[in-house]
């Protein structure tokens, strides 16, 4: 192919671009204009060769579209640019920081551009390219679903219904992004007006001969009966023109207009009639009341919202136009980064993406940011308050239900998509080098030194493994000293797991602040496993996570998956701890009173609670009961003994 910036302006962006992308597919790529020359140094330091670096510097500085090439002359990537060569340069004299647009730019063998007379256009361009050459490190619109659509059509007695393909003649109005919406408005419509539901071929001659009966919904007032002329074409059009008004959004002018006649009818005493005008105003000024959003001013709004998913891989935008609050037309898109494309760059994709699709021309645009391309005759607004920031709400408030609703989905056909997204999170978050797929966390329970115990829960893909939690009875610290007992605890456990040749956890949790995350790392040094394991501590009070060395603890966003996992852990080490702590507080304090019986042996307090359990129930055990197990004269004593006591 000879160069693209001399192929006539009109190919550029009409079908033959088509027919282009045809004959590549067919000999499969572009020819290779230069020499591959880029040395393996080159390569390395994201060089051109001495070839392409000449093709680089004769681009013009003016708009258009660039194609990069691999070795087999296979299109990897399209890009826009409002000055083509300073664009261009930009991939060649610098290490990027994103793996994928280094490897991009390791495979660029050739180039190919088109110039076209401004961004935008250059924008429209890069689009259609984007579409017929489905390049590799392109971002990716995923738009597999078809929205319904809402069709009137072009008959003598036309008929409306749902549809997902434009098969029929008419005009259509959506798409509907959720279909319940469409029925709504279909109910709406059928409520009101009496149009026909049936396929019949209807024509004069139809008509004339009477070869159709009457249906089911005629003689329910549902169908004006047109198949038989019982309604006429002028009469059927009156309401045709209105159901239209209703596709078109006008159900406020609608409203407002069934009023007027209502009232006119009832002033002129037709009773009767107005009734009739009065269940239909009703009817409207319900579905006003549920599907139109309250605006300050009337007339036509179009609103772009944007939404990105935790991980930054996928950014979605929702297109809503307004029509005196009245939803119109509303689509979204997600789009699949593959490169470091900004949230400017994606939305200035939407907008074209829209106007191509609708065939539509904007003039006031309502947006959360500004896009990264200057369209001709085009205001965007960016709204910080007022009635303006309450329409943007709507679009985003839609977005997001999107995405939650196709990462809902995702997971549901995958769940390892779930669990992969929050470990990929958390390793962010908590500045891992892996993923955490394997994590414990510690907690120290006592009551002024009385019965010190530890716990160790763990998390195994960010879920309980309640078969692997551990308690710890504290050996060597006496007191109430939570940092020497959070350092006894680690070194038992993981000299022990090290030992018996167990895989130490992805990362360490300690419930506390500074003073158990030093004990936690004077533990991991001695036994030289930091570094290996990451360790982290949680302070209770703002929910500080503290890295050993950091003077400043990380505020995590609290509605964060990772700080949630976390918290998690850490209520669930507390709850455990603390159980076991009140277990053995309780069975101490009853093996406490019975040891202070005088005749009365290990032995026999090892029985009696293995036959009653506790010390209340020894207490209410009668003195038959106590001979039964441990004899009369033992029976007697602890009798005594307990009776002499309160509980």
């Amino acid at each position: 192919m000879e160069e693209i910036e001399d192929v006539p302006r009109e190919t550029m962006v009409g079908s033959d671009l088509v027919d282009v992308g045809r004959i590549v597919d067919e000999i499969g790529g572009f020819s290779i204009d230069i020499v591959p020359d880029r040395t393996l140094e080159d390569i390395r330091e994201n060089r051109p060769g001495e070839n392409l670096r000449r093709k680089i510097l004769s681009l013009p500085e003016s708009p258009g579209v660039y194609m990069y090439l691999n070795r087999d002359g296979k299109v990897i990537y399209v890009g826009k640019a409002k000055r083509l060569k300073r664009r261009v340069s930009s991939y060649f004299n610098r290490m990027h920081s994103v793996l994928r647009t280094n490897l991009l730019v390791r495979n660029i063998v050739d180039m190919r551009f088109i110039v076209v007379a401004s961004e935008e256009e250059a924008l429209h361009l890069e689009n259609a390219m984007i579409k017929e050459y489905s390049p590799r490190y392109n971002v990716l619109l995923k738009d597999d679903k078809s929205y319904p659509w809402i069709v009137l059509t072009a008959e003598m007695y036309p008929r409306v219904f749902l549809t997902r393909e434009h098969t029929e003649k008419g005009r259509y109005f959506g798409p509907y992004t959720n279909v319940a919406s469409a029925k709504t408005v279909l109910q709406l419509i059928r409520d009101i007006y009496p149009l026909r539901s049936c396929r019949h071929a209807i024509t004069p001659d139809v008509v004339k001969r009477g070869k159709l009966r009457l249906c089911l919904d005629y003689h329910i007032g549902k169908c004006g009966g047109a198949c038989q002329g019982l309604i006429g074409e002028a009469a059927y059009a009156d309401t045709v023109s209105s159901v239209r008004k209703i596709l078109g959004g006008g159900t406020v002018e609608l409203e407002r207009m069934l009023l007027q006649q209502m009232n006119g009818l009832a002033a002129e005493l037709r009773f009767e009639e107005a009734a009739q005008v009065k269940e239909k105003y009703l009817l409207v000024k319900k579905y006003n009341a549920k599907s139109v959003i309250p605006m300050a001013e009337n007339g036509d709004f179009d609103i772009f919202g944007y939404a990105e998913d935790e991980d930054g891989r996928s950014a979605y935008v929702n297109f809503i136009h307004l029509h005196n609050g009245a939803v119109v037309q509303s689509l979204n898109l997600e789009y699949r980064r593959r490169l470091e494309e900004q949230g400017a760059e994606i939305l200035s994709m939407a907008v074209s993406e829209v106007s191509r699709r609708f065939d539509r021309k904007f003039a006031k645009v309502i947006v959360p940011f500004l896009p990264d391309v200057e369209f001709e005759g085009v205001t965007f607004t960016v709204p910080q308050r007022g009635a303006m920031r309450g329409i943007l709400g709507v679009a985003e408030k839609n977005v997001r239900q999107y995405m939650a609703d196709k990462i809902k989905q995702a997971e549901k056909l995958n769940p390892d998509t779930a669990v992969e997204r929050l470990m990929e999170r958390m390793k962010a978050d908590f500045r891992l080098t892996v993923q955490p797929r394997h994590i414990e966390c510690f907690d120290n329970s006592n009551i002024q030194g009385t019965n010190p115990v530890a716990s160790c829960v763990v998390f195994r893909n960010g879920k309980p493994s309640k078969k692997d939690y551990r308690h710890f009875l504290i050996k060597t610290v006496v007191g109430a000293d939570d940092f020497a007992s959070m350092k006894e605890v680690l070194h038992r456990r993981y000299s022990r797991m090290m030992s018996e040749g167990e895989s130490l956890p992805d990362m360490v949790v300690v419930d506390g602040g500074k003073g158990q995350l030093s004990a936690a790392v004077e533990a991991f040094d001695e036994m030289g496993i930091r570094g290996q394991v990451a360790l982290v501590g949680i302070a209770k009070r703002l929910e500080e996570i503290y890295f050993p060395g950091d003077s400043f603890p990380l505020y995590i966003d609290k509605k964060s998956p990772s700080l949630r996992v976390v918290q998690h852990l850490r209520d669930e080490a507390h709850r455990f701890g603390i159980t076991h702590h009140r277990l053995r507080r309780s069975k101490g304090q009853a093996v406490s009173v019975l040891d202070t019986i005088q005749g009365i042996g290990p032995a026999t307090v090892t029985r009696l609670m293995r036959r009653f359990k506790s010390l209340k129930r020894i207490r209410e055990a009668t003195q038959e009961e106590l001979e039964a197990e441990i004899g009369q004269a033992k029976a007697r004593l602890v009798h005594d003994a307990l009776a002499s006591t309160t509980e």
